[in-house]
């Protein structure tokens, strides 16, 4: 029976395959030499995919990658089935002769990241159907409740999500990025931004989540499936 994972399981259950957990999804990068061959590795992900294709697997084709992601549509998570079905992309991919991976430490432009936007609210309820409209975004499977997160149809953008504000805070930013990177890349991306001129706001939240600043103060936060659940 298709279930949800706890997020240690489902990561530890991909990782050895070249996927990594991220924000809900399992996601991996395909290195390629051409569109001709980008398309072809997703033409198997779909094959080995079956009818799950259409309600579990997303790709990106690039002249110099496949990006995969998986996901259950029907549950906006992680499930059972597309452990399954990452473990056989991955030995689909191995027999075509490439090398599913994360790109940590293989001189890809970066890992693979998911990136949302959180903006602080007042009321929730009453700033969010703004945003639902002027980005054209919709409400998750199974989230449609008045402070709940949106979603680009298309999943070209950004998720959005809002923080409830206690009080008004007009000294500092109101919206900034989460940027979920695989477990093992947070800390390379926390240093490189240190390293660029930002600082390290806060840690104690880590490792679910870092917040950082760049030289004006604008926040972001580096996040990891890791410190939210068992």
């Amino acid at each position: 029976m298709e279930r949800i994972p706890s997020r240690r399981e489902a990561s530890e259950a991909v990782q050895e395959h070249g996927w990594r957990y991220l924000l809900g999804t399992l996601q991996t990068s395909v290195p390629v030499g051409t569109m001709v061959q980008a398309v072809g590795l997703a033409a198997d992900a779909v094959a080995v995919c079956g009818d799950d294709a259409d309600r579990h697997l997303r790709v990106d084709v690039r002249p110099d990658a496949a990006v995969l992601t998986l996901q259950s549509l029907d549950h906006a998570a992680v499930t059972t089935r597309d452990i399954e079905l990452a473990r056989r992309i991955s030995a689909a991919v191995g027999r075509a002769g490439f090398l599913p991976q994360p790109g940590i430490g293989t001189g890809a432009p970066r890992s693979v990241q998911a990136v949302e936007i959180a903006i602080d609210a007042l009321s929730i309820s009453g700033v969010r159907p703004f945003w639902k409209a002027v980005l054209g975004y919709v409400d998750e499977a199974g989230a449609d409740g008045p402070e709940d997160p949106l979603v680009d149809p298309v999943r070209q953008g950004p998720a959005v999500w809002f923080q409830q504000m206690d009080r008004a805070r007009p000294q500092r930013s109101r919206i900034h990025m989460d940027v979920s990177v695989p477990h093992d890349e947070a800390r390379r991306r926390i240093e490189a931004a240190v390293e660029a001129g930002g600082r390290l706001v806060s840690a104690s939240r880590a490792p679910a989540f870092w917040v950082l600043a760049d030289p004006e103060g604008n926040e972001a936060c580096i996040t990891t499936w890791q410190g939210r659940d068992g």
